[in-house]
């Protein structure tokens, strides 16, 4: 891991005191560095857009929170780069190294001591009039929702071309292990063990109680019709990107051919992270 690319949170300052310090420790250590365009330019260094990043880098190290690794994911996904996060930001459930484990887990990665976690991702594809108009590879959830103001809207839902049902609800949560303990967590969908290869389905408020969320093994397809007509729902991918959808789009999801590589350092312990985040056992 010669090449090292280092993406930052834009906005924040922190990245810029932590470069200071590990730019030269790394540069001492014979690598090469490549930082990106906003983070360079307050250090006055050479800097690199993302995309050039993902086509030089061995090993991305995010500076952010759980938003910049989302992103930096999709980024490198497809090159199979490892991606080391660190966390700026607050939950930080996928940026699970905190501040003052930088430069131990940076020595642990560079010694190659780190684990190599690999998270199941998931391909979106939208469906119009019978042509594919868009396609997203996602980490934590695709997420077809309504707006304020919209009905219920109506979802037919079809797994390995068998209908299932039509759910009437505020919307449906198609989720990753790591996408569990997101927006499907809050929607009462259950936690799965992010290592896990398997996909969660977690309706919005359904209009039916009995519908609950289901695990469905990773080999499932699932096809999403929106039923009905109305100009305020969306398709929302790991919650950044958005795309408006019209009646009788279909939404196709599988597993993607291609997984996000976390490093994590030996000592993790993913139920630590539950207490931790969740405040499990605190009254």
């Amino acid at each position: 891991m010669k090449k090292i690319g280092i993406i930052s949170k834009p906005g924040r300052r922190e990245p810029e005191e932590i470069l200071k310090e590990l730019l030269p420790r790394l540069r001492m250590k014979g690598h090469e560095t490549y930082v990106d365009a906003e983070a360079a330019a307050r250090l006055n260094i050479e800097g690199y857009t993302r995309a050039e990043i993902s086509l030089r880098a061995d090993v991305v190290i995010v500076l952010g929170g759980d938003g910049t690794m989302l992103s930096v994911s999709r980024l490198v996904a497809e090159k199979g780069i490892p991606i080391l996060g660190v966390n700026l930001g607050t939950m930080g459930f996928i940026t699970e190294i905190n501040q003052n484990e930088l430069y131990d887990a940076v020595d642990a990665m560079l010694s190659d001591s780190c684990v190599v976690e690999e998270r199941l991702m998931l391909c979106a594809r939208i469906v119009r009039e019978g042509e594919k108009i868009a396609e997203y590879t996602v980490l934590n959830d695709v997420v077809i929702n309504k707006g304020a103001l919209a009905r219920i809207i109506d979802l037919e839902t079809v797994i390995n071309e068998v209908y299932v049902t039509t759910f009437k609800a505020d919307g449906l949560i198609i989720s990753t292990p790591t996408g569990s303990t997101a927006y499907s967590l809050s929607a009462g969908g259950p936690i799965l063990y992010p290592a896990l290869e398997s996909i969660v389905l977690t309706p919005i408020c359904s209009h039916t109680l009995t519908n609950r969320p289901i695990v469905l093994p990773d080999y499932s397809r699932i096809e999403v019709t929106l039923r009905t007509l109305s100009e305020d729902v969306y398709l929302t991918l790991d919650g950044q990107v958005g795309f408006s959808l019209r009646k009788d789009d279909i939404i196709k999801v599988d597993k993607s051919p291609f997984k996000t590589r976390l490093l994590m350092p030996c000592a993790r312990d993913y139920f630590n992270v539950l207490r931790t985040k969740l405040k499990w056992g605190e009254r």
